[in-house]
């Protein structure tokens, strides 16, 4: 992201945005509400339309080119706050839905793939039941399978605890730490400050649409720079 920015009428909601991400890499993405967070990482896969700068995954640039949309949103993968999955469609069909219709796979090899991703979130149980029958922990892990279905090489998580139960998020950040594990380049809009602490090899703090700070972990909770950073730990951290 080079110089990104963005307005949503008069509000100029990302403002001069510069990040640069590397294969593998894994960042955690924290600030106050309104701070601009949710929105850059919207960005990424053109959800939403930045108007100024520069945006790159991989090597091809966010444009108004379709083409060029498709193929980026084709190696990222998204896991909303909301689990956004088809009520009328079973846990196996909504895994399988996107790799049979954009991948052109066939409907026993997405159903096998669809089925080691559930295995691999810890719910292949599950696979004929429809969302309204799980918790919304196990809602989520189905999202975050689903993704995983395309093979994407980036995952993109906006805020995916926040809408849990407290005993439901344990499980979702369990299966988001062995993700993280396997090497998977991951940029996760979290409050969840000991996943930024385990998994994370930078964290982004926002505020009024701009960087204000990226460290690594240890330095960014025990020494944060910038005056704004440490009154936000010192809420966060109470």
């Amino acid at each position: 992201m080079i110089d990104v920015n963005k307005w949503f009428g008069a509000f100029h909601v990302l403002r001069d945005v510069n990040l640069s991400v590397t294969r593998g890499e894994r960042i955690v993405i924290c600030g106050p509400s309104g701070s601009g967070k949710s929105t850059l990482i919207r960005c990424i896969n053109r959800l939403e339309t930045h108007q100024r700068g520069h945006i790159l995954v991989d090597g091809t640039e966010l444009t108004d080119d379709l083409k060029q949309i498709e193929q980026v949103r084709s190696e990222v993968g998204m896991c909303f706050q909301h689990f956004n999955l088809f009520p009328h469609l079973t846990i196996l069909e909504n895994c399988t839905l996107a790799p049979i219709w954009v991948r052109n796979m066939p409907r026993r090899a997405a159903e096998e793939l669809a089925m080691q991703f559930l295995e691999k979130v810890r719910i292949p149980d599950q696979a004929h039941k429809y969302p309204g029958q799980l918790s919304g922990g196990q809602q989520q892990r189905v999202a975050i399978a689903r993704a995983l279905c395309m093979r994407p090489r980036i995952m993109l998580f906006d805020e995916p605890t926040s809408a849990l139960d407290p005993e439901m998020v344990k499980e979702v950040l369990d299966t988001m730490v062995e993700l993280a594990s396997e090497g998977m380049t991951m940029l996760c809009v979290t409050h969840e400050m000991g996943f930024a602490r385990q998994v994370a090899d930078r964290v982004v703090f926002m505020d009024e649409g701009q960087i204000i700070e990226i460290n690594a972990p240890e330095p960014f909770f025990s020494a944060p720079r910038h005056e704004r950073t440490r009154a936000f730990l010192s809420q966060i951290l109470r």
